[in-house]
């Protein structure tokens, strides 16, 4: 990784996209520091303190922490995956979307790309609202409201809710420039960097509780083999591809003889990549979120049913086991529903047949595209459980082990997941960069 990206830092298209991108991931942070104005950040601070491994701490997390601080960007990019999800399902629900997304052509996909930033907008104002909804009225836990003295009114709650609706807006944006400007998904990569930033505040309270309790060093010591074993496994899998023989037959034009070569149709193991994931955990959430933002469903069952394994904030210890249920199938879901719309396997028998290919043993037309189909469901289900199982382990441990629910271990493995597979995406797309300026400077 370190000597693909000294490599792509020499050629000088590749390295403005990396300066573009890092210039887009500063303004990011930097953004993460600036409050809304009327919040009290101590008391929003404080309260958050103490909900580390619920979902609204899961919340944080994945914003990097400016969800406590109460800044421009604190509801993240999750209006955006939202929205995303809401709009990939309606092209498949609706006819007329789905044939805007396949006949469209680039209008097509500008079209939905449009409606999709309506969505949004539209969420992050519901969203930002629930959130006013919360510091307004506050918990037992910082004594009340959490705004400033004299915020009280509509004008306050237009300027905090437009805020976050705004910054939420912003952050889109600001993905799509990378993703059109820079290096890999825009998307993915603000959440890596929102991740990424709260790993040192993780790892010193890991150091702080290992002293402070040094007899449940142990249990630490397991959770750090179990991430670096994690990663392997990521590693190992994301790279896996299944490879499918393809025969072309000789053709006589003229003089000349034509095809014959054999090669691979590659598949990869996990081609929806940490989409599933991310996806999953969205839609998981959001019976507790929901709860989270109406004060008087927080201590109810509705937060306890559908929050990770961990305390709640009545001081009750949830097992989360309907959570894990929902979390396991919305993986295993997403990812056939990725794998059904980036792979066809008619589409891709009709090309082989068009140009003399063939998977020897299978004819040409149906018989191929059935056995393409039966591969793709069996190596997505290996996909799908990879995925699933790699990402509710964590949770069962914490569902066992107080001690390490309390560390947020449960919160750590689905990050782990998401943050390794987008260094390998990006990587892979700065090496696929670098190998198409190489071919371009030889063929000058």
């Amino acid at each position: 990784m370190l000597t693909t990206l000294r490599n792509a830092w020499k050629v000088e298209d590749i390295r403005k996209k990396l300066i573009f991108m890092m210039f887009i991931v500063l303004i990011y942070r930097l953004g993460n520091a600036v409050t809304v104005p009327y919040v009290d950040t101590g008391l929003l601070s404080s309260y958050f303190q103490q909900l580390n491994n619920t979902m609204l701490g899961w919340i944080n997390t994945m914003s990097g922490s400016a969800l406590e601080r109460a800044s421009i960007f604190a509801l993240s990019i999750q209006p955006y995956i939202n929205a995303s999800i809401i709009m990939q399902l309606l092209t498949i629900a609706i006819p007329a979307l789905e044939r805007l997304r396949k006949e469209g052509g680039e209008d097509g996909k500008k079209k939905i790309e449009k409606i999709t930033r309506y969505g949004t907008v539209g969420i992050a104002a519901l969203q930002g609202y629930a959130y006013y909804m919360l510091i307004s009225s506050g918990d037992p836990v910082t004594g009340g409201s959490m705004l400033v003295d004299g915020a009280e009114g509509w004008l306050p709650a237009i300027v905090i809710v437009a805020t976050f609706m705004t910054g939420s807006a912003l952050l889109m944006w600001m993905g799509e420039q990378i993703t059109e400007f820079g290096i890999g998904n825009g998307i993915s990569i603000i959440l890596f960097v929102s991740i990424v930033a709260r790993f040192p505040t993780e790892i010193g309270q890991m150091v702080t509780q290992t002293i402070t309790n040094p007899g449940n060093w142990w249990i630490y010591a397991i959770m750090l083999i179990g991430a670096l074993a994690i990663i392997i496994l990521i590693v190992i899998v994301q790279n896996s591809e299944r490879r499918i023989p393809v025969q072309y037959s000789k053709r006589v034009v003229g003089r000349k003889m034509y095809g014959g070569q054999s090669t691979h149709l590659p598949m990869k193991v996990n081609m929806s990549g940490v989409l599933p994931v991310i996806f999953a955990q969205s839609i998981a959430s959001i019976p507790a979120t929901i709860a989270v933002f109406v004060p008087a469903w927080r201590d109810g069952w509705l937060m306890r049913a559908f929050s990770p394994p961990g305390p709640q904030q009545d001081n009750t210890y949830s097992l989360g086991i309907t959570y894990m249920i929902i979390y396991f199938l919305l993986i295993v879901f997403f990812s056939y529903f990725y794998s059904t719309v980036q792979f066809n396997p008619v589409e891709i028998a009709n090309n082989l047949k068009k140009n003399g290919g063939f998977i020897p043993g299978f004819r040409a037309g149906k018989p191929t595209s059935e056995f393409i189909q039966k591969v793709l469901t069996k190596i997505t289900l290996f996909g799908a459980l990879y995925l699933a199982i790699v990402a509710i382990t964590p949770l069962v441990i914490s569902a066992v082990s107080p001690v390490a629910a309390a560390s947020g271990v449960s919160m750590g493995g689905t990050s782990i997941i998401i943050v390794v597979s987008v260094a390998i995406e990006t990587i892979k797309q700065l090496e696929s960069q670098m190998l198409m300026r190489h071919y371009k400077g030889f063929l000058e």
